[in-house]
């Protein structure tokens, strides 16, 4: 099997991951986005990040490792199993989650800053904008204190 095949499938399937990181994440397929100086991957930036942490994974450690592409003579053979494939799909996910784990991390860091900023805010009222997803968390903060002038990073 050609080399470029194999590794055309390998993305493929970490791709694959990345689209199911996205349906996963409370953003599902939105496009890149700023949100209060935090860029939000979407699902096209999940895409690409599963399938180049799997096609790296694969062409480091798995049996894309021992192609050696400037060899010319057909007599090398090369073979895909079914667990690469699986394999890859199983790295999209996880590449793909790690950056959507950063921002989401990010965004947290926002909502506490806007938070801390606010004198407004009871205590009830915090308790509650804590729940949900972490750009959930950052939108119930700004909306309950609106009057809060967070200065946006540069």
């Amino acid at each position: 099997m050609n080399p470029w095949v194999c590794a055309s499938l390998i993305a493929f399937f970490g791709g694959l991951g990345g689209v199911v990181n996205a349906l996963l994440s409370d953003n599902r397929f939105a496009l890149p986005r700023k949100e209060s100086g935090v860029l939000c991957p979407g699902a096209i930036t999940n895409i690409l990040v599963g399938s180049f942490a799997a096609f790296s994974s694969w062409s480091f450690y798995g049996s894309g490792a021992s192609i050696d592409l400037a060899d010319k003579s057909l007599r090398t053979v090369l073979s895909l199993r079914f667990s690469a494939l699986a394999g890859a799909f199983l790295v999209g996910v996880a590449g793909a989650r790690w950056i959507s784990s950063e921002v989401d991390k990010r965004l947290l860091t926002e909502g506490v800053k806007v938070a801390l900023n606010s004198d407004k805010l009871p205590k009830v009222q915090s308790e509650q904008i804590a729940q949900g997803s972490p750009l959930q968390v950052l939108h119930n903060v700004k909306e309950a204190c609106q009057k809060c002038v967070v200065p946006e990073p540069a």
